[in-house]
């Protein structure tokens, strides 16, 4: 009775909360009583400018905002770009508050209660960009700029580390406009203090050319720009963490940055056996998420993909204005990565005549050192010319070994074939790429020529020491025996030249006319040498096993287009030739064989974009793609080089024709703060090339290649979220759903079946926030799959896996910080021997000294010892249950140093003027957001 008691009062005080809300509502407008959209509204305490809610105006200049009763003094204020900031004061709030009408002046001359604005609003509506002042979203001292984003309305983080601004994918991540480490972000989202950070600008991403233009973006995703704080712009900070615990477990990893001005030079490095593959500076989980993260990932794994891997990196990163109009950037990584994997696979292959089961175990080490360089130039010869140089080389070695045993079974468990094979190979590898990209705008707006070159360049040797041996046991094949030396080399050529030129015809209209021409050339030549007892070497070439393969593409493509654009509507359509002449050749046992072929085939790229206001954006699309066979496919030679699978390729093939259609539709309401989203894409192929599986007595496979006609493939999706704060409570919640459906045709021992192959994944996540004290954030999700069949000997084939996380940090008592990441997997229909289900729960406890510049940590890795890493993959033809070795249970104690030290300016003291803003308007012009729509 106690209990619910207790729970009735916990309810009744959550409903009074949510009760004793009021709304502020009002119309922004110009002197001409112009409607003004995406004028910033908030209300800050009058005590310590803190922010307690805020909203934007809709296409209208309306705002709706819910604020609880307060006796504090507090400051209603309203900013858009262009026009005089001003503030309202409210000595008290205690029920709705109906402001009317309020006109944006541009006279300095303002009366009564309205004052100059000193301060930025928390969030500013410039153009296409949408912009947030850093230091209105509170964060702790020692955060990072992740966990800034998570506290940005709209911004999504999800357990993959995938990024979302209001439904939109970010696929760029930039500091200061200058990659970091690589455009992804993770680096910087990690490693930089959130308190470096001035302001999050969010836009569409643009390519050069659109930027150049001033064109809307084509894409559909998002980039993140995050300019630092010109007090912070000078000076250095950096980290240094090392642990050591259990089964000889250690990490340890550096970061030091240095910044003056536009130079900024950063050093970063890492070494860990606990499975972190990049480098992270996460104060609570540090590199745990070399399990954890991958909780979500495909089958029923919760522990690393594969394998235990001792990781070791070092990595530079600079860029630098040299001159007016030069800006340059570059990184180098080192990468050394050992790893050791136990592997034990049970595959169920679906026969028409009779399933058989395969069984198999190996062990696996690898060591691969890699270097990469990337370098950025851009020269921006004048306003309306520039030129961007973007190199990259990257090398690899790797040696591997690999030792595997393997045997097939029928229903009846008779044995039909088994293999033992143990190699060792050595790998070198080099990749040469390059762009470099001309664009000239011309007087009239719009008018663009762009030159663009590529180049893609990869070799590849390989020699391998192999010992195999396959036996058969219904006495229709030949025992196989092998003691060989292998030498492999593949090469690639990619070059690619192109010109684009838009002309505009009207205001809203250009026309676009391309030109580009392609050459693809790969040669793959292996060659295998037998053991010659006689000599005591690999003297003595194996001709069936030896190949040599090469084909050369070359692609004229013509094209022509046009672009419509208004305030509210893109319009893009290009349509063209892709005018190749293919040829493909192969040496196998002397016998030469040359295939030559001429092909017209069409593109078409056409899409449709509707953003009626900021936050919706409605957008179809449709592509026509062709492609052609690869020299494998297409070449009627016999790779006998595995001695269960041997490939023959076919001259008959036809190229691949797919309609691709697709559609999405984002809506974000910023007064809200609640946005859902929705996608549908749909492949339809006319001719695709499937694989055709043939199985002799011995269950000893052929492959070769075919065309079949009408296949398709239908996805379905959708998220729809919510935030809501009230004082220091931050509620963030929401659901999503992924569904696909594929039809597929095949041949297995040409018996001719279709597959239809059902996906849902629907998943709930929540967050709470309790001022910079506590977070929890659980999570579930859900993945059923289907097959159903047609002309097989099997009906369907199903399985589901059922996934619970939960994230809790604490902040409490000042210095001490607990973090827990608990999570339970569930398999369903997984095969005998297999774990169906695990829980793998993370701990860490650490505490703050010296000011916070040192943390002293002891963490737990799977605390209850059971993480696993078991997954089940169901295809067409086949059913596939793995384990993998997994990092299990350790213990490590770590230390993490801080330093932080800024030249510069003095971070203003004036309340009301954080970060330097002094009230002045960085862009000055134009309204944004108010300027009359020129059109539909």
């Amino acid at each position: 009775m106690k209990k619910l008691y207790f729970i009735l009062c916990l309810f009744s005080t959550f409903f009074g909360v949510a009760q004793s809300k009021f709304e502020i509502k009002g119309k922004v407008v110009d002197a001409t009583n112009y409607p003004l959209e995406s004028a910033t509204v908030f209300v800050n305490k009058v005590a310590d400018s803190s922010l307690v809610e805020y909203a934007i105006t809709d296409a209208k200049g309306e705002f709706v905002m819910q604020l609880r009763k307060s006796d504090e003094k507090l400051d209603l204020k309203i900013a858009l770009v262009g026009s005089k900031d001003f503030v309202k004061r409210l000595n008290t709030f205690q029920g709705p508050l109906d402001l009317g009408t309020v006109v944006l002046e541009d006279d300095a001359n303002l009366l009564g209660e309205l004052i100059i604005l000193t301060e930025a609003p928390p969030v500013r509506v410039k153009a296409d960009t949408l912009e947030f002042n850093a230091a209105s979203f509170k964060v702790r001292p020692d955060a990072n700029v992740e966990t800034l984003l998570k506290q940005l309305p709209g911004v999504d983080i999800d357990t993959e580390g995938t990024i979302t601004v209001n439904g939109k994918t970010v696929d760029q991540i930039l500091v200061n406009g200058k990659s970091f480490f690589g455009k992804d972000g993770k680096i910087a989202l990690q490693s930089l203090p959130a308190d470096l950070i001035k302001k999050v600008q969010v836009s569409d991403t643009k390519t050069r050319k659109e930027e150049l233009t001033k064109q809307q973006a084509a894409s559909e995703n998002s980039s993140i720009n995050l300019t630092i704080d010109e007090d912070k712009n000078t000076g250095y900070f950096g980290k240094f963490s090392g642990g050591y615990g259990t089964d000889d477990r250690y990490e340890a990893s550096a970061i030091f940055n240095y910044f003056k001005g536009d130079r900024k030079l950063s050093f970063l490095g890492s070494s860990n056996n606990v499975n972190a593959s990049g480098f992270s500076m996460d104060d609570v989980f540090d590199n745990m998420s070399g399990g954890r993260s991958n909780m979500g990932k495909g089958g029923a794994g919760g522990g690393s993909s594969s394998g235990i891997t001792r990781n070791s990196m070092l990595g530079v990163n600079y860029s630098e204005p040299w001159f007016d109009g030069f800006e340059n950037a570059g990184s180098y990584f080192f990468t050394n990565a050992n790893n050791e994997n136990r592997n034990r696979t049970e595959q169920i292959n679906l026969l028409a005549d009779g399933n058989f089961t395969t069984l198999s175990e190996r062990e696996s080490e690898s060591e691969t050192n890699t270097h990469k360089f990337d370098y950025e130039i851009e020269y921006k010869i004048n306003p309306t010319t520039s030129i961007v140089v973007n190199p990259s080389l990257e090398s690899n070695s790797k040696n591997a070994m690999d030792v595997s045993t393997q045997k097939s079974i029928d229903e009846d468990g008779a044995l039909l074939n088994e293999n033992a094979s143990n190699s060792r190979t050595g790998t070198d590898s080099f990749n040469f790429s390059n762009s470099i990209n001309f664009n000239k705008a011309f007087g009239t707006k719009g008018k663009l020529l762009s030159v663009d070159f590529t180049n893609k360049n990869q070799k590849s040797d390989s020699e391998t020491r192999l010992n195999s041996e396959t036996y058969f046991y219904n006495d229709t094949d030949p025992d196989d025996i092998r003691n060989q030396y292998q030498k492999d080399r593949t090469n690639t050529d990619l070059y690619s030249l192109s010109a684009e030129y838009l002309q505009p015809v009207a205001d809203s209209l250009k026309l676009k006319f391309s030109l580009e021409y392609n050459s693809a050339q790969n040669v793959t030549d292996n060659k295998t040498f037998d053991f010659d007892a006689a000599s005591a070497s690999f003297n003595s070439i194996n001709q069936e096993q030896s190949s040599y393969m090469s084909s050369l593409v070359h692609t004229v493509s013509p094209g022509a287009g046009f672009i419509i654009e208004k305030s509210k509507t893109r319009i893009t359509f290009n349509a063209g030739l892709n005018i190749s002449d293919y040829s493909a050749f192969s040496d196998y046992i002397n016998v030469k064989t040359n295939l030559d072929r001429d092909y017209v085939l069409p593109s078409v790229a056409a899409n449709y974009r509707y953003k009626p206001s900021r936050g919706k954006n409605f957008n179809v699309r449709y592509r026509y793609n062709t492609s052609l066979p690869s020299a494998r496919q297409i070449l009627p030679f016999e790779d006998l080089s595995n001695p269960l699978n041997t490939i023959v390729g076919n001259p008959d093939l036809d190229v691949s024709r797919n309609h691709a259609i697709g559609a999405s539709y984002n809506n974000y309401n910023a007064t809200t703060k609640n946005g859902w989203s929705v996608n549908a894409s749909m492949n339809y192929y006319d001719k695709t090339i499937i694989s055709i599986y043939s199985y002799d007595e011995n269950r000893k496979r052929t492959t070769t290649y075919t065309n079949v006609d009408d296949t398709y493939n239908i996805s379905l999706g959708g998220n729809w979220s919510k935030s809501v704060k009230r004082d220091a409570h931050n509620f963030r919640y929401g659901i999503g759903l992924n569904n696909n459906y594929r039809f597929n045709k095949g041949f297995v021992n040409t018996d001719f079946y279709d597959a239809r192959l059902l996906t849902i994944a629907p998943r709930v996540y929540f967050s709470y926030d309790y001022g910079e004290l506590l977070t929890i954030r659980p999570s579930y999700s859900f993945n059923y799959n289907i097959t159903n069949y047609e002309n097989y000997r099997v009906n369907s084939v199903s399985n589901n896996a059922h996934r619970f996380n939960i994230e809790t940090t604490s902040y409490w008592p000042n210095n001490l910080v607990w973090g827990n990441d608990f999570g339970y997997t569930y398999n369903s229909n997984i095969a005998d021997g297999f774990k169906k289900d695990f829980y793998l729960w993370n701990t860490s406890v650490a505490y703050y000294f010296f000011e916070k510049t040192l943390l002293a940590k002891v963490k737990v890795y799977d605390l209850l010892n059971q993480n696993l890493g078991n997954t089940r993959t169901v295809s067409e033809t086949s059913i596939v249950d793995q384990q993998n070795t997994v990092l299990k249970r350790y213990v490590m104690f770590s230390l993490t140093y801080k330093i932080d030290r800024f030249g510069g300016k003095q971070q203003s003291k004036m309340k009301g003027a954080p970060k330097g803003e002094g009230g002045q308007r960085p862009d000055g012009g134009q309204r944004g957001g108010g300027k009359r729509p020129s059109g539909n």
